[in-house]
């Protein structure tokens, strides 16, 4: 039997799918699992056996109606979807919402191409194209992790879903050893967030606050972030009492997994990076305001530490709740984030070092 499982997202979202994955590949390990996913994810699933191809589709361009009029948009479209058709597979694992009717179209789409005749996904209203339905609570009603994991199960999947997973390797891990000091307290700090929505920022002048107070403790402080992130980092380093470690841009998937295995701790934004540290078991401190940490807190499936640092305001999370979008970048002001304090922070960072020796 071939299956196709599709998670068209991030890093991080990708990452939340592992556990899905590995329980379908231990309940089919004669069938052929493909993933669909984009090309800058790709990385959380090559040199692994949770599946046995990666097929990747840049899906940015195909994120908003008005790129239907994109040729360039239609072209790539049109191959990917004939390349699924030609791939002849048996069955679909979706992994996504279907928040908006756009979304809901887009997938039909596929899953019409691809000619499956077995489509496993959420249904929320929106999902007659399935065959297989989990019913879809909304956003937090249950982690993202549990969401994939019970549409993995329409297809055999069986238990409860494991830790996340993601490749390290060999070189990655050298060149990890390379960059990072021998000895010493390192903690890992992800100012950014990726661009799906900076309003999910810490603001930078906390960041800096937070690290000066951990040098101050003797902490060895390591920056870590994509190529967008460097001016975030760059600011924080600037600002710093004593030199830092500055490989924000420098990583490929692999290294940054092999440098944050290396860390006694990562303090980080709701992100990618969070879900990459819960991975290899390095414990969090998760800082959350305008997103959803029901949906998208730290799954650590009990094998390592994870604390979600907010604040408890009426109007938070303000997006991805019930079953719609909401405010993406939040609200001008995000009091959920700028009164949330370097002290509450620290304090939060030190009970996960008292915790883990």
């Amino acid at each position: 039997m071939r299956v196709l499982t599709v998670k068209l997202a991030d890093l991080g979202d990708v990452l939340t799918a592992t556990p899905a994955l590995r329980a379908l590949r231990i309940a089919r390990p004669a069938d052929h699992l493909a993933a669909l996913v984009p090309p800058h994810s790709a990385a959380v699933l090559r040199g692994t056996d949770l599946v046995d191809d990666v097929i990747t589709f840049p899906k940015a361009l195909f994120d908003k109606p008005w790129n239907a009029v994109n040729l360039d948009a239609l072209r790539q479209s049109m191959i990917l979807l004939s390349e699924l058709r030609d791939r002849r597979f048996d069955a679909i694992a979706l992994f996504h919402h279907l928040t908006t009717r756009f979304g809901a179209a887009k997938y039909a789409l596929l899953c019409a191409a691809a000619g499956a005749p077995t489509r496993a996904g959420l249904d929320n209203g929106r999902g007659i194209f399935l065959t297989h339905r989990v019913k879809d609570d909304g956003f937090g009603a249950m982690h993202e992790v549990q969401y994939a994991f019970a549409v993995a199960g329409l297809l055999g999947a069986q238990g409860e879903p494991g830790p996340l997973e993601v490749p390290i390797s060999s070189e990655a891990m050298d060149w990890a050893a390379g960059k990072l000091p021998n000895g010493g307290e390192l903690i890992a700090l992800h100012p950014g967030s990726g661009d799906f929505s900076r309003a999910r920022r810490w603001p930078i002048a906390a960041f800096t606050a937070l690290a000066r107070a951990l040098q101050d403790r003797g902490a060895r402080v390591v920056l870590v972030g994509g190529p967008e992130e460097v001016g975030l980092t760059r600011t924080v380093s600037a600002n710093l009492p004593a030199p830092c470690i500055d490989l924000a841009g420098r990583t490929s998937v692999s290294q940054l997994a092999a440098v944050l295995a290396r860390c006694r701790l990562l303090i980080a934004n709701d992100g990618g990076v969070m879900h990459l540290a819960t991975a290899v078991s390095t414990p969090v401190v998760a800082l959350f305001g305008p997103s959803n940490h029901r949906a998208w807190g730290p799954w650590t499936a009990g094998r390592s530490y994870a604390d979600v640092v907010r604040l408890e305001l009426a109007c938070s999370p303000c997006f991805y709740v019930g079953d719609g979008l909401g405010l993406r970048e939040g609200c001008l002001p995000r009091p959920c984030l700028r009164e949330l304090s370097p002290t509450l922070v620290l304090a939060a960072a030190q009970r996960a070092l008292d915790c883990n020796g």
